[in-house]
């Protein structure tokens, strides 16, 4: 097993991002090293795991991810991808992700087209990729929403649950109207993986759950 404090987390930084120190202080609290890689960067070959924060990146003009979407980093961030090594996109990171087909679909506006943020009651679906394996498959979670734009949709469903490609769905409501309740999706290789909800915001007692944070022990092996 890899030295814990061996473990380098690269977290990506665009002009609107704003939970970056809310996954410097999850990555921290698990043991591994985090960095700060802003969007103009062109190389990650030293990183272990790319993290994507949450925010508003280029104040989601056009549509949320789009800009981010055509930055320089996101060709290193196709090349680790392709390595197989771990990339997990939250909120606006999961919007990147889809804008950048490393994820099958695409956030877009809630269905009453109005920003949420409350805790919501989520399934594991699936345990197979680095930042899931460490819960039980159909495990429930508690874990923070805080999006406009976070309902999930795809042409591909049969698809996904045929390659077990949904990695997490609401459990007691479906509070913006994505398709089957998905609110978390990996590739089909399952190293890539995109989920609306803030498992950073949940990684201590003092947050009210500490249900987010094996999403940052996983990756430690």
């Amino acid at each position: 097993m890899t030295d814990v404090t061996d473990v380098n987390v690269g977290i990506i930084r665009f002009p609107g991002t704003n939970c970056d120190r809310d996954i410097e202080y999850a990555v921290n609290i698990v043991g591994a090293k985090p960095h700060y890689i802003d969007w103009n960067k062109k190389d990650l070959s030293n990183m272990d795991v790319v993290i994507i924060p949450g925010g508003f990146s280029y104040g989601d003009y056009l549509r949320a991810g789009s800009i981010a979407g055509i930055t320089p980093i996101i060709t290193a961030i196709k090349e680790f991808a392709k390595e197989n090594k771990p990339v997990l996109g939250i909120c606006n990171g999961a919007q990147i992700l889809g804008e950048i087909d490393l994820v099958p679909g695409v956030f877009i506006e809630n269905e009453n087209a109005r920003f949420i943020c409350k805790n919501e009651k989520l399934k594991i679906n699936t345990t197979r990729t680095p930042f899931t394996k460490l819960y039980k498959k159909d495990e429930l979670v508690n874990l923070p929403i805080a999006h406009k734009e976070g309902r999930y949709y795809t042409d591909n469903l049969e698809e996904l649950y045929d390659n077990d490609q949904i990695v997490l769905t609401f459990e007691d409501e479906n509070p913006n109207g994505s398709l089957d309740n998905i609110t978390g999706v990996c590739n089909n290789e399952g190293n890539v993986v995109a989920v609306m909800p803030h498992p950073e915001r949940a990684v201590e007692k003092l947050l009210r759950s500490e249900d987010g944070l094996k999403f940052f022990k996983g990756i430690l092996d």
